[in-house]
């Protein structure tokens, strides 16, 4: 499938790994050595996942990312074209191999992950210079930090700078994030864990999401989510600061590994393609599209197409409960 040109209404900034998926009956304890009963490999990293899903409800789309010249990238680079992203910037070096993530998913469907960025530590400033016209002409960029801190900075300030919505996702997350950050980020999206380290608030209950809402938004940050799987999520925005917890039906999950990547690939399409929503009622579809995805195993195996979600997905009106925030 040939991919578009720009101008794109998702560019994302970001990494590249290969799962290495090991099913297992339970996480293993430190020091022990524990039976697994599967293994896949797969594309993963939040990066190329939040591209994918964004790409597959139907948005244009372009990926800027670093993979080793070896099989792994060279099969990174085919995944984008056949998901129809566009790999103009997505380039190949020797001087490491294709990022990695071993994952250990327990039979309740949760998950332990560990990444060696390996080549996306090598993604410089003159990738995104020469990224540049890709970035400032797209409607929405997404950015984490499985690449150099410095390097994502400069891809939201490029994209802020040219009045392009910024989405900034902390993850992994670091306790000793540059301010600016915050104030480069129109969204910021964190999860129970990331929100906690960054705030100092244990993320645990509905009411601790919300005082941790309120601590991001009071750091310049335009609008935050924060994800807390099965229970929905928690947002506020500086237009209306009070936060709001938008909850999500409970599911058995078999697999929830790559569920936050699909929401926030959802979140970018949206609010690239349907600006007239509110943001409430973003965040509630792009709680649907992920909820989706922990039906079946895998990452992007399990993200789901335009043509297999119901049409409500895709209408341009706010649901009842949505028409305010």
């Amino acid at each position: 499938m040939a991919a578009d040109k720009g101008p794109f209404d998702v560019v994302v900034v970001g990494s590249c790994m290969t799962d290495l998926v090991s099913y297992v009956p339970r996480l293993p304890k430190a020091g022990e050595t524990i039976h697994g009963t599967k293994f896949s490999m797969g594309f993963g990293g939040k990066g190329a996942n939040q591209c994918v899903m964004a790409s597959r409800l139907g948005a244009k789309t372009a990926m800027v990312a670093k993979v080793g010249d070896d099989t792994f990238g060279r099969n990174h680079i085919s995944n984008f074209k056949h998901n129809k992203v566009n790999v103009d910037h997505v380039s190949l070096t020797t001087q490491a191999f294709t990022g990695v993530a071993p994952i250990s998913v327990n039979s309740s469907g949760e998950n332990s992950i560990t990444i060696v960025s390996g080549a996306n530590e090598y993604l410089t400033d003159n990738d995104i210079k020469s990224a540049r016209s890709t970035i400032v002409n797209s409607a929405v960029v997404v950015t984490q930090l499985e690449i150099q801190p410095n390097i994502t900075q400069l891809a939201l300030a490029l994209a802020k700078n040219a009045n392009v919505t910024t989405v900034f996702n902390p993850a992994p997350a670091s306790p000793w994030l540059d301010i600016q950050f915050y104030r480069l980020s129109d969204v910021f999206c964190a999860n129970e864990s990331e929100a906690e380290l960054l705030t100092g608030v244990p993320v645990k209950t509905i009411d601790d999401a919300e005082k941790a809402v309120v601590m991001l938004l009071e750091r310049g940050v335009g609008k935050v989510v924060i994800t807390m799987g099965p229970r929905g999520a928690v947002i506020g925005t500086q237009t209306n600061p009070i936060p709001e917890h938008i909850a999500v039906t409970p599911v058995d999950a078999v697999d929830t590994t790559g569920a936050g990547d699909a929401f926030i690939g959802a979140l970018a399409f949206y609010l690239a393609k349907f600006k007239n929503l509110t943001f409430k009622e973003m965040v509630k579809r792009s709680n649907e599209v992920a909820r989706t995805t922990v039906f079946k195993r895998g990452t992007q195996t399990s993200f789901p197409t335009c043509d297999s979600l119901p049409p409500s997905f895709f209408s341009n009106t706010n649901s009842s409960d949505s028409k305010t925030i």
